[in-house]
């Protein structure tokens, strides 16, 4: 089966915008991390606490009211937040044993 050569010609613009965004999310993505890297550094330095139940809630209110304004569905962007979430804590709480262990080893 042959394809339309305008269909085709849609199809491959469509997939290369696609595979922008994909990239742009990326990037997105690995800035986000190299912040959140930072704040796991900053509360292991200060000895607070990995995880920031007030702080995660209210993230992803907010991550909700903003999908609903761009016709996202608000339960795919809370999926969605909640891994990048659950992936940050696992940062944060590794950075802290990291800092923990590097304290213990310090003369006294």
């Amino acid at each position: 089966m042959s394809i339309d050569p305008k269909i085709k010609e849609q199809l491959g613009q469509y997939r290369q915008s696609i595979d922008n965004i994909d990239a742009a999310l990326v990037h997105m993505l690995a800035e986000r991390f190299r912040c959140t890297q930072a704040v796991g550094v900053l509360k292991a330095t200060h000895e607070l606490p990995p995880a920031d139940p007030a702080r995660e809630e209210y993230q992803i209110e907010r991550l909700r009211r903003l999908a609903k304004d761009a016709n996202l569905d608000p339960d795919f962007a809370e999926k969605f937040l909640n891994f990048i979430i659950r992936e940050v804590i696992r940062h944060h709480e590794a950075i802290a044993a990291e800092h923990s262990g590097a304290n213990q080893n310090a003369p006294a």
